[in-house]
């Protein structure tokens, strides 16, 4: 493993542990020249869809862009690296279990976005004024005024 700080190739693991049901193992790990400390994942590699995008395009499916959106959604919230990480691992068990090909992006926002609803009320409406592309104020102000009635109701 590469240290993302000095770039030397030979670390040791100072602890591992199993993340969330066996599915990943976290490891801490000490660079042996620099001494400065970094966090790895390891997990098991499954075949996930194809993601159709808005405009046709298929891409493989990258569970750091999601990482990427819920970190700017989540900025300065009191919510930790490993609980988006458990987001991003529900979100590709439920991909799993539908046993399908390709799935359109938009049916995976709107996992982040039910993910995100339980998780932070911030974090959601910022991530659904980007997702969503609002045109106006009364756009954002209907998602909204849902989702509170969703939440009241819930």
């Amino acid at each position: 493993m590469k240290c993302p700080y000095c770039g030397h190739k030979v670390d040791k693991v100072v602890d591992s542990r199993e993340s969330r049901e066996g599915e990943s193992i976290r490891r801490r790990r000490e660079c042996l020249k620099c001494t400065k400390r970094f966090t790895t994942y390891e997990q098991i590699e499954h075949a996930l869809p194809l993601v159709i995008k808005k405009d046709g395009r298929r891409e493989s499916f990258d569970r750091n862009k999601i990482l990427a959106g819920l970190t700017k959604a989540c900025e300065k919230r009191p919510i930790s690296i490993e609980k988006l990480y458990e987001v991003i691992e529900d979100i590709e068990k439920q991909l799993y279990s539908r046993m399908e090909k390709e799935i359109p992006s938009a049916s995976i926002g709107e996992m982040v976005m039910e993910k995100l609803a339980k998780l932070d009320e911030v974090a959601y409406v910022r991530f659904a004024s980007v997702y969503r592309q609002f045109k106006d104020i009364n756009a954002f102000t209907r998602e909204l005024q849902k989702f509170l009635t969703d939440k009241d109701g819930a």
